[in-house]
């Protein structure tokens, strides 16, 4: 059987903990700055746990994470 291959925008995007949580970034904060204020872009540059419902999805993106698959 071949190899599966892992998703490269997916492999950029997020970032899996040691212990198996998927990170991402917050939306918000690539333009119109300006108008936004100083706590707001703060807080937009944390990183923030994938969803339940999102987790499965990003996991196909990346066959050979090392995290547990939820059900």
């Amino acid at each position: 059987m071949p190899k599966m291959k892992t998703h490269r925008s997916g492999a950029k995007r997020y970032k899996i903990t040691a212990g198996g949580k998927i990170l991402r970034r917050k939306a918000g904060k690539g333009h119109l700055l300006q108008h936004k204020s100083a706590s707001r872009k703060r807080k937009l540059s944390s990183m923030i746990e994938v969803s339940d419902t999102h987790r499965n999805l990003v996991l196909k993106e990346l066959p050979y994470a090392k995290c547990r698959k939820s059900n």
